[in-house]
């Protein structure tokens, strides 16, 4: 419902009305950009460069319901991938979490690398735990290894396969990174 509303963003090639107070309140980032009286010009469309229309729709809803969209993508990981970006720069812990929750739920060979990776970069224990379940109780590892999310996983952060060694190798060899290198006892 567009009625009352009294901001304009422009996304990509589409543009979406909102009320700038409902989402001051639900997120301190939209809090710090719609109503810090030194911005620009409150009555000039809001441009957001780095999102994707379908995105900033599914956070739109959410940020009304409190609720993900259906449809919109979302059994899609790399569209939860994003979303969940988009709660963790929001400050949307919730839409995180349900976004962290629907990705755990959705882990297959080609998406575990990159749910990792962001397991790792923002700090998310649940996701990192089920992914190297999914590493672990399967024989994935071997088709995991061919995609470029690996690649970019070992290249940033070599110690996840620490912790996938871990969990496969017997308790009675002993794993570690030292300067950036696995190194077995």
């Amino acid at each position: 419902d567009e009625e009352g509303a009294d901001v304009t963003f422009i996304v990509g090639d589409k543009s979406f009305r909102a009320h700038r107070h409902v989402l001051a309140a639900r997120s301190p980032a939209f809090r710090a950009e719609l109503l810090d009286p030194t911005k620009a010009d409150p009555t000039k469309p809001v441009k957001v460069d780095d999102m994707d229309p379908v995105i900033f729709e599914a956070l739109l809803y959410f940020m009304y319901t409190d609720t993900l969209p259906h449809g919109c993508d979302l059994e899609k990981s790399a569209t939860l991938q994003h979303l969940f970006i988009v709660g963790v720069r929001y400050g949307l812990d919730r839409l995180a979490t349900m976004c962290e929750g629907k990705l755990c739920q959705n882990i297959n060979e080609h998406t575990v690398a990159t749910a990792l990776t962001l397991a790792e970069w923002y700090d998310r224990v649940h996701l990192k735990n089920a992914c190297i379940a999914f590493v672990s109780s399967q024989d994935v590892l071997d088709a995991m290894k061919e995609t470029n999310g690996f690649k970019h996983l070992m290249t940033r952060y070599p110690g996840v396969m620490v912790d996938i060694l871990k969990q496969n190798l017997p308790s009675s060899i002993g794993v570690r990174v030292i300067y950036g290198r696995i190194v077995f006892k």
